[in-house]
C-alpha cells in the first residue's frame, strides 16, 4: 500500500473514531446541581431547562438540589467533580461573581476551576415592603429610611448575595443607614418579610410575583432598563430616579474544569435549543426570567467581566465574610 493512501485511510479512520466518541455522550444521566431549594428562582431554571435538555439528549437529567451558602456549597460540589460532563452546575453571579470577593477562604476559584457552558436566564430584583407597610412609593421609603433614628432592617436570602448589596448601594445612593438582617433560608426571609419583621428587601422577579400577587407583600420598584411584563405597574429604579442601583442576577451552566471540549460543544448546543423551546420560554418567562442561551466564549467573557465589575461593588461596602 502506498504511504499516501495508507495516510489517507489512517486519517479518515481517525475522524470517524473520533466522530463515535462524540456520539456517544452522553451515554447516560447527566446530574445538574442547584445551590437553592425546591421552589426558588434558581430550582425552576434548573427544572424547566433539565426537562427539555433530557428530551434533546436523550438521557435523563437529574436536578439535584444542594442548597446552602448562597450557592456555594453546589458550586464546590460541581469544582471537585468528575470532569466529564456527567455533572454539572447551574451556577449565579451570587456564588460565582460576588463570592471570590467576599470570601477569602472560598473553596473554589471560578475562573479556574469551572468550564463554561452557555449563560441561561437573566432576572431583575423588585424592592419589596410587607403587604401592611406605610411606604407605597420609593420615595416614600426613602424619606422614611432618612427620617428613621435607627437603621432600616433588610432582608437578604444570605450576606454577599445580589440582594444584600443591591440594598447597599441604594442606601448608598438615597443617603439613609440600612441593618442587613442576613437570613439562613428562602423561606425564613420570605416569612420575615411577610410578617413585617424588617422594612423591605430585593428579592428577583420569579419570587416577587406570585408574593405580589397574592397580597403578602407590596412591591415598590424594580431594577433594570425596562419594566418587567409580569409587574407591569411596578415603576424602575431609572423612572424613580435612583438610576445608580443597578444590578441584576444572571445564572449560567458550568461544568469541571477540564470536561472535554466534545462533551461542552453538546451540552451548549443542547441548552440552547432547549432554552429555545416554547415550553421553557412560556415557563421561565412568566417567571420573570429573560432567556438567553449564550456561547461558551461570551459566557466565558461575562464571568470575567461580572468578577471585575462586583470586586468594585464590594470593594466600596468594605464588607468581607473572613
Amino acid at each position: 500500500m502506498k504511504p499516501s493512501i495508507f495516510a489517507s485511510l489512517l486519517g479518515t479512520l481517525c475522524i470517524s473514531f473520533a466522530t463515535v466518541a462524540n456520539a456517544a455522550f452522553p451515554d447516560h444521566s447527566v446530574r445538574l446541581l442547584v445551590g437553592f431549594p425546591p421552589g426558588t428562582g434558581p430550582d425552576i431554571v434548573a427544572r424547566t431547562v433539565g426537562e427539555q435538555l433530557s428530551k434533546n439528549l436523550g438521557q435523563s437529567v437529574v436536578v439535584e438540589n444542594k442548597a446552602g451558602a448562597g450557592g456555594q456549597i453546589a458550586a464546590a460540589s460541581i469544582a471537585n467533580a468528575a470532569s466529564d460532563g456527567y455533572s454539572i452546575l447551574l451556577g449565579e453571579v451570587g456564588s460565582i461573581s460576588i463570592a471570590p470577593e467576599t470570601t477569602s477562604e472560598l473553596s473554589y476559584k471560578p475562573l479556574q476551576d469551572f468550564a463554561p457552558i452557555s449563560e441561561a436566564v437573566r432576572a431583575n430584583f423588585v424592592l419589596v415592603v410587607p403587604a401592611n407597610s406605610q411606604y407605597h412609593s420609593l420615595k416614600e421609603f426613602v424619606a422614611g429610611a432618612r427620617e428613621s433614628k435607627q437603621h432600616f432592617n433588610i432582608a437578604t436570602f444570605g450576606a454577599g448575595t445580589p440582594g444584600h448589596f443591591g440594598a447597599e448601594m441604594l442606601a448608598d445612593e438615597g443617603g439613609f443607614d440600612i441593618e442587613p438582617v442576613h437570613y439562613r433560608t428562602t423561606g425564613d426571609a420570605v416569612s420575615a418579610i411577610i410578617a413585617g419583621q424588617v422594612q423591605g428587601a430585593f428579592v428577583t422577579t420569579a419570587m416577587a410575583g406570585p408574593q405580589i400577587e397574592s397580597g403578602r407583600m407590596r412591591g415598590l420598584v424594580i431594577t433594570g432598563s425596562e419594566r418587567n411584563s409580569t409587574l407591569p405597574n411596578i415603576p424602575t429604579l431609572i423612572e424613580s430616579g435612583m438610576p445608580a442601583t443597578d444590578f441584576g442576577a444572571w445564572f449560567a451552566f458550568l461544568a469541571p474544569a477540564g470536561t472535554p471540549e466534545a462533551a461542552l460543544d453538546v451540552l451548549n448546543a443542547n441548552i440552547i435549543k432547549a432554552l429555545a423551546s416554547d415550553k421553557a420560554k412560556a415557563t421561565l418567562q412568566s417567571n420573570g426570567f429573560v432567556t438567553v442561551g449564550s456561547s461558551r466564549q461570551d459566557l466565558a467573557k461575562l464571568l470575567t467581566d461580572e468578577q471585575k465589575r462586583w470586586a468594585g461593588v464590594v470593594k466600596k461596602t468594605g464588607f468581607r465574610i473572613n
